[in-house]
């Protein structure tokens, strides 16, 4: 749900978000919503509420249960019902609908006027009747009281059709000239006396009839026709659209109260009766839904978009505002600000926090005091560099891979003055390609020429490089002796340069079997003196220390365990059987039976040892006791 404001304003919009094809199955649509989130957080108020191509008009049945709706492709009729919040039935139709109405309180009556002249009519079941007329319509009415129905159109009549003796009727004679601009593209009436006329040049004119003159002008400034004209009678407002835009301003004074701009272009809009529920045809499959708490409360069938906006208004989203400053941790350990992390001046978002950006523009400047002095000094110099560039360019290196650039500056150099000439497409220089700016401007992309992979795939670097760096030395020198905006004499490549690029490309192999005989005297050197380091360091002994409870074993023990568990499970039953600590039984029914008895250690073997001890010793006193204690009854004495 996208929420947007203007003149604070609230207008939720609930049929933003990802839409889900019809021919998805059940359990995709479950995996859909859980992997992405805009298809979770969507509010799909009523099902399947879009047509195929395009919506052209929309309404809402008289007792507001139904919405109905007409597009293409092919032309068709929509009926949602409301208290099911589902698509209730589908009518394809044999031409596209100019504008239809329902004559009764439900959908058992509707009249379509096409673009082909035919006016059709539909009852509960389906089609019903099928009429023409003279010209081409543009709209129509119903009068309540005699069963008319009134046509406009390409004609300056009006046609009278009598549903209740079902006969056209003598038209009205008119004098409108239809020729004339600006023409009527859109009326309402409030009431017997006010009325509201959209032009097709964009304005919206408010009338009496009592009066010939409007008593106000609204002009959309779009220069689009109006497309609808609404009144709302409790807040005095008048909803008007054009293709682009709806809106919203006081019929007294003509003041915007509000307006809404769609993605896509507008064709029609509905607003549901006595509630803030606005419903767009638009130029795209689906149709729009809006609902402005202002306006009024939800529909009693949406009861729930009111709490579900009061929460939203109690806990607003968090959003990107310009009064805050998006920091990383990295960005708070500089500023030596992670001690408020978790505290209200910083709020966690994605990898970062958000926090006010007084605080901290107070926080860098006691930071870096001089951290506006250094931004002024930049700025200066960009400027000042932004204006030589307009004057004359000098040949000035780059300050990271001065090796490559001067290497490119050749190359081009050696393709200007070559007069080979052929019909090739000219490739871009990358020292003039903004894609390959940085590479001479970071130190990060630095090339290492002392790197194992840069000397094996360039074994003929030595002997170019040091051209090149001599004359690296010789333009630099240069810099330092003239002035900054002196211009720098071009270097010129010699013959004997440009003859030996064959001698080099001969010595190929050579170069690279003697770049990898230095790799390798490099790595003999480097395990020397790792050797000799090793060698110098005196080994100490490493103490272990025994946890409480625990018994000595020797290193054997390990080694042991770690055999054992790398045999079979039936060599393991083996070994335990014949330690005797496994027996092996069969049962009456014919399985096996394993028995393990668990091994004790040397210290529980002592401690079991001892209290078998003290056992039988207890077992002595107590027979000894017992035979004093039988020859002191006899009164025999004690020896």
């Amino acid at each position: 749900m996208q929420v947007s404001s203007l003149n604070e304003v609230k207008i939720y919009s609930l049929s933003c978000g990802k839409s889900l094809p019809e021919w998805l199955s059940d359990r995709k649509k479950r995996a859909l919503q859980k992997k992405d989130v805009d298809v979770r957080r969507r509010i799909e108020l009523i099902q399947d509420f879009e047509m195929p191509t395009v919506c052209t008009t929309i309404k809402v049945s008289k007792d507001g249960q139904y919405i109905l709706a007409t597009g293409t492709y092919k032309p068709r009729v929509r009926c949602y019902d409301t208290y099911q919040l589902s698509l209730k039935f589908e009518r394809c139709l044999d031409s596209e609908v100019v504008t239809f109405a329902t004559l009764s309180d439900d959908y058992s009556k509707i009249v379509f006027l096409h673009n082909d002249r035919y006016i059709e009519f539909h009852s509960q079941s389906g089609f019903y009747y099928k009429t023409r007329i003279p010209k081409f319509g543009r709209d129509f009415s119903y009068h309540y009281p005699s069963c008319d129905l009134y046509f406009v159109g390409a004609s300056s009549e009006v046609y009278r059709l009598n549903l209740e003796q079902g006969r056209y009727l003598n038209p009205l004679q008119t004098d409108a000239a239809i020729n004339s601009l600006p023409t009527i593209s859109a009326l309402k009436f409030n009431g017997a006396l006010t009325m509201a006329v959209g032009t097709s040049t964009g304005q919206v004119l408010l009338y009496d009839l009592r009066s010939d003159k409007p008593l106000l002008v609204k002009d959309h400034q779009y220069g689009l026709p109006i497309k609808s004209v609404h009144f709302q009678d409790s807040l005095d407002l008048i909803l008007s659209a054009d293709s682009r835009i709806i809106k919203m301003w006081n019929k007294n004074s003509g003041k915007i109260f509000t307006s809404l701009e769609p993605e896509h272009d507008i064709n029609d809009v509905c607003l549901y009766p006595n509630s803030g529920m606005l419903l767009t045809a638009n130029e795209t499959p689906k149709m729009g839904i809006y609902y402005i708490p202002v306006l009024g409360p939800a529909p009693r069938w949406c009861s729930f978009l009111d709490n579900l906006t009061e929460e939203l208004e109690e806990n607003p989203e968090s959003t990107v505002y310009d009064d805050y400053k998006f920091v990383t941790k990295k960005d708070l350990e500089n500023l030596g600000l992670t001690h408020l992390i978790g505290s209200p001046f910083l709020r966690a978002y994605m990898h970062g926090f958000f926090m006010d950006i007084r605080l901290y523009h107070k926080v860098k400047l006691m930071v870096n005091p001089f951290a506006y002095e250094e931004y002024r000094k930049d700025k200066i110099r960009q400027k000042i560099e932004e204006t030589r560039a307009q004057r004359v360019q000098l040949k000035k290196l780059p300050k990271v891979n001065k090796e490559l650039a001067l290497k490119l500056i050749e190359e081009e150099e050696e393709k200007q003055k070559s007069t080979w000439k052929k019909k090739v497409k000219s490739l871009p220089n990358i020292l003039t390609d903004d894609r390959f700016k940085v590479m001479f401007e970071n130190p990060d992309f630095q090339v290492d020429e002392e790197s194992e992979e840069f000397r094996l795939l360039n074994p003929l670097v030595s002997k170019i490089s040091e051209k090149r760096k001599k004359k690296l030395r010789l333009l630099e020198q240069q810099e330092l002796r003239e002035q900054e905006e002196e211009e720098e004499p071009e270097g010129k490549p010699s013959d004997a340069e440009s003859s030996e690029s064959s001698d080099d490309e001969k010595d190929w192999v050579e170069e690279v079997r003697k770049q990898r005989r230095l790799l390798q005297q490099e790595e003999k050197v480097k395990r020397q003196e790792q050797l000799r380091e090793d060698q110098q360091t005196v080994l100490k002994p490493q103490f272990y220390e025994i946890k409480a409870g625990e018994e000595f074993r020797s290193f054997k023990d390990s080694a042991t365990k770690q055999k054992l568990l790398n045999k079979t499970l039936e060599d393991r039953l083996k070994l335990e059987a014949k330690n005797g600590t496994l027996s092996v039984a069969d049962t009456t029914v014919g399985s096996k039976q394993l028995t393990f008895t668990l091994k004790r250690s040397e210290q529980q073997k002592k401690q079991q040892e001892a209290e078998k001890l003290h056992r039988q010793e207890r077992k002595t006193l107590r027979r000894s006791a017992g035979h004093l204690k039988s020859r002191h009854r006899r009164g025999r004495p004690f020896h």
